[in-house]
């Protein structure tokens, strides 16, 4: 029976180390004849043949650096109305303050842009709920992945002035892939922090 021993060392003993000092006689030579007996020590199984990648969890994200942490929320303050000369653009863009970015774990959602740029392949959840500004008016959003709409929402009732366009969806990133909101009619309320953007990383591919 081969048995590796590793390296002793003083420090915390590892399972592998109190299993082995209680049952001295597991650990044996190559020969099977003679036990080796450690008394005072703590014994800590070394890898013989390590490998070059950091440790990961049953989902494969890196457990080490902590790069499988990826999570976004952020919020508006303000109106957002296309129709203005100083906001024209259709992306919806949420509040620059770090009071308005709710959450930007790892750091992958741009607060200038509002743009999310993954990190790596992988399943991805986003939802958005906004809040039109006027009553008479339809108001339509969509979740945009490298300009392409992957999923919309609308809300159209005429007497209902404070109407939310809320939808949520599960879509398959690249590494390098951008996800927006664009707002494709009407103007939506930002004030209050009615209108969120969120998403999260759920596991890689």
């Amino acid at each position: 029976m081969n048995t590796v021993l590793g390296c002793v060392n003083t420090g915390v003993p590892t399972l592998m180390g109190l299993i082995l000092l209680w049952y001295p006689s597991l650990v044996t030579s190559q020969n099977d004849t003679e036990p080796i007996v450690l008394e005072g020590k703590c014994l800590v199984v070394c890898d013989s043949t390590p490998s070059s990648e950091p440790a990961n969890n049953a989902l494969g994200m890196s457990v080490r650096s902590g790069t499988g942490r990826v999570a976004f929320s952020a919020t508006r303050q303000t109106n957002h109305e296309p129709t203005d000369m100083s906001n024209r653009t259709m992306i919806i863009y949420f509040d620059q303050s770090s009071l308005q970015i709710l959450v930007n774990v790892g750091g992958h959602f741009d607060q200038e842009s509002s743009v999310f740029l993954a990190p790596r392949r992988g399943v991805y959840s986003f939802n958005f709920h906004v809040v039109k500004a006027y009553n008479r008016q339809t108001i339509q959003v969509s979740l945009m992945l490298n300009g392409w709409p992957m999923i919309s929402a609308f809300a159209g009732d005429q007497d209902v002035t404070r109407e939310a366009a809320t939808n949520a969806g599960l879509v398959i990133m690249e590494r390098g892939d951008k996800a927006y909101l664009k707002l494709e009619r009407g103007n939506l309320m930002g004030g209050w922090k009615y209108s969120t953007f969120s998403g999260f990383l759920v596991f890689p591919l």
